[in-house]
């Protein structure tokens, strides 16, 4: 960091950039999950069948299950791939994994990459000057441009683990990026865009869609924030629309004339599987089953508990169907759907009646992610990048919201840990993820040292926790008799551990949005 510090203008950016690309092709030999086959699956498919075929296609256990655009994005992938290795490309070579195929597949990565890159950048623009030290390491926009181009999450999820998560979270900062350039309709643009590339992004919609309507549809203010409500454009408002009309007819209008909808839709939401992952995802549905297994067994111990009524499925059996609870409720698509939606109404609330600008809407998306995180169904562990990402942007603004994102990004970011498995990996993760941490902490300690310290004993002691529970899951556990007996219990205490600290951060990012003074401003545009 230090000779960065010698570098002026965009230098800074690019080492930056470069660096990090450097880190990725060294990581291209690593463990990669089955997700590398998921994707070369669907290169396989869109490349050998018709479109007609595509999500119907089922030779493989791993069906195609992004939207419309993802799929054509392989598509074009794969007429690159045929360069690498032909082989990949058919349906029936499951589980095809040559030399080619994996550097086709990591740099294909890597190269997408560069929307991600592109994106920050646009995203520092935003980033005020007003804490600007004379280092340039101690500069805001250099630590966004660090906590965003090096985050541990997405390099190990997608350069590690195997996913395109980069371009997909390049595409949703850019557009959050054009809304706080005022460039309204090319930020909804990108976002339409982004649904139709991965539909998680789901989660956030209601922020997009409040916000769009707030500002760029109603064009003025009262004095005392609320809108004036003879100042509707419905050419804005028609302007959207069409934006988004537009943009579903390009996705979905194929599959539509060959009357496929239905077939599509039951891909991309398969309400079949269980309300948790096989590894539980860190959010309010871990500490549910957590006490619903602590009360089963009590109920055992103490014969309250007929244990032929016990039921047999696991949640930590690996298994992702439906299942019963044992003692408390189980929980339906529709009891989550519910609670998912009041979760984000006091955001939603906050931002149409106490709006804060574009750093009020960043709010509320980031609250929108994460209480989708929280409360929705079948929530995948990766998915709290959605809510760590666009807390970058917050956490170089005010000393209040690094202390959110501290931690948020690093409970967050240990319990993507149970990715990465084999040994290999193992020191790999644990040191990406130190100098992460410790760079993270340092820097925005440092950027806001004048004001009260970002942690107090309790949170410090929360984080400085994990590295005991490290210790335990991977380097005493093994060790002892209970592996084979119990081998789910370091994922249980993982998940648990970890969903304290993601609620936790969760309930103070809320308490600090409601509790915001209203901004009174005059909105003429």
């Amino acid at each position: 960091m230090a000779a960065l510090g010698n570098l002026t203008g965009r230098r800074w950016f690019s080492a930056l950039a470069l660096g990090v690309t450097l880190l990725k092709c060294l990581l291209i030999p690593t463990y990669h999950s089955t997700d590398f086959e998921v994707h070369r699956n669907w290169l396989a498919i869109t490349h050998s069948l018709p479109i007609s075929q595509w999500y119907y296609e089922e030779t493989s256990e791993w069906t195609l299950d992004y939207p419309p655009f993802f799929a054509w994005f392989e598509y074009v992938l794969s007429h690159v791939a045929k360069y690498f290795d032909q082989e990949m490309l058919n349906t029936h070579n499951l589980n095809y994994s040559s030399s080619r195929t994996l550097l086709f597949q990591r740099f294909s990565v890597i190269f997408t990459d560069a929307l991600f890159v592109y994106a920050v950048h646009e995203c520092c623009k935003w980033i005020d000057g007003k804490k600007a030290s004379k280092e340039l390491t101690e500069k805001p926009k250099f630590i966004l441009s660090v906590l965003l181009l090096w985050n541990f999450g997405l390099l190990i999820v997608d350069h590690i683990h195997f996913q395109y998560n980069g371009f997909l979270f390049g595409l949703m900062l850019l557009s959050i990026a054009r809304l706080f350039q005022k460039r309204h309709l090319e930020g909804a643009f990108l976002f339409a865009v982004l649904l139709h590339f991965k539909h998680i992004y789901l989660y956030v919609a209601p922020a997009y869609g409040v916000y769009l309507l707030r500002s760029y549809c109603f064009t003025a203010n009262k004095p005392d924030g609320s809108i004036r409500r003879n100042s509707f454009s419905f050419v804005r408002f028609i302007s959207l629309g069409l934006i988004v009309c537009l943009v579903s007819a390009l996705s979905l209008g194929p599959f539509l004339a060959l009357n496929q909808l239905p077939q599509v839709f039951s891909r991309l939401f398969p309400f079949k599987r269980g309300l948790c992952h096989a590894y539980w995802a860190p959010n309010f549905w871990a500490l549910y089953n957590a006490l619903d297994k602590v009360l089963s067994i009590i109920g055992l111990q103490l014969k309250l508990l007929d244990p032929k009524k016990i039921p047999k499925a696991s949640m930590t059996s690996g298994l992702v169907q439906q299942f019963q609870h044992a003692v408390l409720p189980s929980v339906t698509p529709l009891a989550t759907l519910i609670c998912t939606l009041i979760a984000i109404l006091p955001s939603i609330f906050c931002l149409w009646f106490k709006p804060q600008g574009p750093r009020g809407f960043l709010r509320c998306l980031i609250l929108c992610a994460l209480s989708s995180f929280m409360f929705g169904w079948h929530v995948h562990e990766k998915a709290i990048l959605l809510a760590v990402l666009p807390m970058s942007l917050l956490s170089v603004g005010k000393a209040g919201d690094a202390s959110i994102f501290l931690i948020l990004t690093t409970t967050g970011h240990y319990s993507l840990f149970p990715l990465l498995f084999t040994a290999p990996e193992l020191p790999i993760k644990i040191l990406l993820m130190l100098l992460f941490t410790i760079y993270s902490i340092s820097s925005l300690k440092t950027l806001f040292r004048k004001e009260k310290p970002l942690f107090n004993w309790m949170e410090t002691s929360y984080l400085l926790g994990l590295g005991p529970l490290e210790v335990c899951c991977e380097f005493i556990f093994p060790f002892t008799s209970w592996k084979l007996k119990y081998p789910f219990i370091p994922l249980l205490l993982t998940s648990v551990y970890c969903a304290v600290g993601i609620t936790y951060a969760w309930f103070k990012l809320y308490i600090s949005v409601l509790t915001d003074p209203l901004v009174l401003k005059t909105k003429k545009q």
